[in-house]
């Protein structure tokens, strides 16, 4: 059984796929330089929106699944494959059937539109030429479960395996979810985060048919700019994160080292509007506070924040004032959709691996297309290059459609 001295879990293994970079150092280098990685997408060309941030193009090295199983993978899933695999390596544990108990390992991990765009493309072919042309492996590639399945497969992992469905707070809840397990004594290591690959016509087309996208198509790279007074939507993007969980004492008894400690978890629900966040993040509070109260902290031990930072008219003001609100003695701020775009169910898991990056180099990313005299709101938003920062205890905010409200606290491991 857990005890109170106990309850802290250390983040041992990370994993990054993103469109700064392709693994977790590409990734961090990335987001330092600050620079958005938005650009005209192909894929989208016909459409009022036709641009967005996609992962780089990654060598046959780095892609391969192996074992002749990537067919039957959707896109989101080998993500979240590869996204593992570093991030078990980088962890110090040999899987599959290595230096772990298989028993004892589990994964959670989650998506926002997992396969949709293996639906769309199923769709296509089937109006096209009728059932002859559906793809057998379409079911497994369509289905949110398949990521952690698939995981777990490919680490020999046989504890609990789940997957979370909060819309944009879908990576942030597998990390939550993953830490309610660890503290249970369901399993001694958890594979947790999110993963994304739903850059598509049809998915794009929706959102921006509700108005959530930036429409400066004439300038990509200037279009997602977080907390900015000009902000006009988000731009769509793609990638995975995947963190090695361990209770503290565990990662302690290995040695191995630790990047942060997931000291806390808020989660909360607006039930206020479908898709618009409750005015002045009033119900997002009671994640955050809650949050700071899991993790022994008052709101003035926080240093840094890690914004869910959309730059949508609304997410920005209502969680702009909740920082303001909750956090009156202004820690540094970042978010890192300035660079990256928003990632939908992989967001949260970025976000977090991104903090505890934070955490243990010292150093806060800036907020790309961000200035001084472009700040909208009175936040101590880091622009132009990265802050050297001692960071002792950092949140990172993830909302997502539907009201969902996830917080995580992260401190530093010394």
């Amino acid at each position: 059984m857990t005890t109170a001295s106990d309850r802290t879990i250390s983040v041992t293994g990370l994993g990054l796929i993103t469109p700064a970079g392709v693994g977790r150092e590409a990734t961090w280098a990335g987001v330092l330089r600050g620079r958005s990685t938005a650009d005209q997408d192909p894929e989208l060309k016909e459409l009022p929106v036709g641009f967005s941030c996609r992962i780089p193009f990654m060598p046959p090295e780095q892609a391969r699944i192996g074992g002749g199983k990537s067919w039957r993978m959707g896109q989101f899933t080998r993500l979240a494959v590869l996204a593992a695999r570093e991030a078990v390596a980088d962890a110090g544990f040999a899987a599959p059937g290595g230096d772990w108990d298989g028993a004892r390992v589990a994964v959670v991990i989650g998506s926002g539109l997992a396969g949709a765009a293996h639906l769309e493309e199923q769709s296509a072919q089937f109006l096209k030429g009728g059932p002859d042309l559906v793809a057998p492996a379409l079911i497994p590639m369509l289905i949110s479960n398949m990521a952690a399945g698939e995981v777990a497969l490919d680490l020999g992992a046989h504890g609990p395996s789940l997957a979370t469905e909060s819309a944009c707070a879908s990576g942030a809840s597998a990390l939550a979810v993953a830490r309610d397990l660890l503290l249970a004594g369901a399993c001694d290591i958890a594979v947790a985060g999110g993963t994304e690959a739903a850059v598509t016509p049809v998915v794009t087309t929706g959102f921006q048919r509700m108005g959530a996208l930036s429409a400066r198509g004439d300038e990509p790279a200037a279009a997602s700019r977080p907390f900015a007074v000009d902000r006009d939507g988000f731009v769509i993007a793609e990638g995975a994160a995947v963190c090695v969980l361990e209770r503290s004492a565990d990662a302690r008894a290995r040695g191995h080292r630790v990047y942060a400690r997931l000291a806390g978890v808020g989660r909360s629900t607006d039930a206020h509007h479908p898709t618009a966040p409750a005015p002045g993040g009033a119900v997002a509070e009671s994640a955050l506070r809650t949050a700071l109260a899991d993790a022994g902290l008052a709101a003035d031990d926080i240093d840094h924040v890690n914004a869910h930072g959309t730059s949508t008219p609304l997410n920005d003001r209502a969680e702009a004032e909740l920082i303001a609100r909750v956090l009156p003695h202004a820690p540094s701020v970042t978010a890192p959709k300035g660079v990256l775009g928003h990632s939908l169910g992989a967001a949260g898991a970025i976000e977090a691996a991104l903090t505890a990056l934070t955490i243990h180099h010292g150093t806060v990313p800036p907020v790309a297309n961000l200035t001084p005299g472009t700040l909208g709101f009175p936040l101590d938003c880091v622009t132009g290059a990265p802050r050297p920062q001692r960071v002792r205890a950092a949140v990172t905010h993830s909302f997502g459609f539907g009201g969902h409200n996830v917080v995580l606290t992260l401190t530093s491991a010394t």
